[in-house]
This record gives structure tokens, sequence and C-alpha cells, in this order.
């Protein structure tokens, strides 16, 4: 399982300050803490911050990278700003993201070619949000033809089927695994993550549904997830899970995570 640790973003309200007033010792233990919990990549994201994002960007990118060695899965809505962070990177990076709007693909392509980036495909195009799972299977599917198609591996490609919030519609989380499942199936190789979070806006008791939903999504294909790698309970099932899945060749990173007391019950 390939988490991309989410909690580096200035949306959260400890984490604006800090890039605000370039607190490198809060962001290095932030970041410290999420490789140390088996996080593969950091995401940095300080979309909040319009006027300076890309300066603010740029300082993450190298604030981050002098003290962990996992690679960046670098955030923005701007090509400019994803730019910016890219060429302050080591290495090779995660753009987070790509749609297939025609406007937002044309300009993040060129990105991921200059600087062999792997990418976050949203399952997104110019007709807006997709509602079922037969939307997020058609547009996934154009999205990885037409990458592929421009010379991106398919082991660069990190599709996300676009997790919106269970709360507002009751099938959604059908919706979402049938597409995983399908996608998975159709496209060997391909990385599947999402936005693990947003399945349980609005509700009580969120991480329940997250942890849930987790173990349910994964023995349907996903692969990666965009979530909190300091949620000791979440991460425990991710590594039961990928052992129970056959993904841990003789439960060997289970076995190290029990005797490293990583795993909670």
């Amino acid at each position: 399982m390939i988490i991309i640790g989410e909690l580096i973003n200035t949306s959260r309200d400890e984490v604006e300050p800090a890039v605000k007033e370039r607190d490198a010792d809060f962001i290095q233990k932030l970041a410290k803490e999420q490789e140390e919990a088996g996080a593969a990549f950091i995401d940095v994201n300080c979309g909040t911050l319009i006027r300076e994002e890309a300066e603010a960007l740029e300082w993450l990118v190298e604030t981050v990278q002098e003290v962990v060695d996992v690679p960046l899965c670098i955030d923005s809505p701007s090509p400019e700003v994803l730019k910016r962070g890219l060429a302050a990177h080591e290495g090779k990076a995660i753009v987070n993201s790509i749609t297939a709007e025609e406007e937002r693909y044309n300009e993040i392509l060129p990105l991921l070619k200059e600087y062999d980036a792997a990418v976050v495909a949203l399952a997104m195009d110019d007709s807006g949000m997709p509602s079922d799972a037969d939307d997020r299977i058609r547009v996934a599917s154009k999205l990885i033809d037409d990458l592929t198609a421009d010379g991106i591996s398919l082991e660069d490609i990190y599709v996300d089927p676009i997790i919106q919030p269970i709360g507002t519609d009751g099938e959604m989380g059908l919706h979402i695994l049938n597409a995983i499942e399908e996608i998975a199936t159709k496209y060997e190789g391909v990385h599947i993550t999402c936005g693990l979070s947003n399945i349980s806006h609005g509700l009580p008791e969120r991480q329940l549904l997250n942890q849930a939903y987790l173990v349910l999504a994964m023995s349907r294909g996903l692969d990666s997830a965009i979530m909190d790698p300091l949620d000791d309970k979440i991460m425990s099932l991710a590594i039961a899970s990928d052992t129970l899945l056959g993904n841990d060749q003789y439960c060997t990173n289970y076995i190290k995570a029990a005797k490293s007391d990583r795993l909670v019950i």
C-alpha cells in the first residue's frame, strides 16, 4: 500500500501559520513523523496562500526534502506553482493533479515530461464531476489512454476516482468501489489512489468510516491513498489488509510492524 501523507496542507489550522512564518522546525517535524509512520510520499500543499503560493511551495519542497528521504507529492491547482515546486524538487515527484479537462490536461502534461514526474489523474472532464461508477470508468479510461499515448508509463499514473461524501449519496461508496475494481482490472499496472477521508465528510465518528472504507477499497484494487499516516489504527489496517490480499510475501511487512510495535488493535 502506497501511503501519501496528507498533513502538510495549509488548509489545516496549525499548518498555515507555520508556512506563513517559515517555521522550518514545525514543518520538518511533521514531515519526519509521516515518513517514520510509513508514508511513501509526502504531500505538500499551500493552496490557501493564493498571493504567495509559488514562493511558499518552493520553500516547502526545499524544507521538507532537507529531512526526509521519500519523494514529495506536489499539490496545486496552478501550473505555474507546480512548475516552481518541481524545479525545487530532487528526484521523481508526483504531480497532484491532472484531469481530462482539455485545458488542464494541456497545461500539466508538459510539466510531467519536463520533470519526469508521476501524476495523480483525477477522473473528471469538461462535463464536470463524475456521478457514478460508469462516469468514473469512462473518464479514467480516457485519461489513462491519453497519458500513455503521450509517453507517460502506467506505473507513473495514480488514478483518483474522486471520492465524494457518502452522507450526500448513500450509493457513493459502492459507485467508487465498482469503479476501482473495473479500472484495476482493465489497466494492470496502473495505481489507484484517493483522498480517503472525503468518504466520511459531515458524518460523526469519521475515523471508523475511513478505516472500514480503506479495507473495502483495497479488496477491490486500491493500492494507494492520500491520508493521515499518523493514524495508527488505519495504518495497522492497511498493513494487515496488504498481507491478507497477498501483497506481503511471507508476511514480512506484517511481522516487522508487529515487532516494532506499530500495529494497533
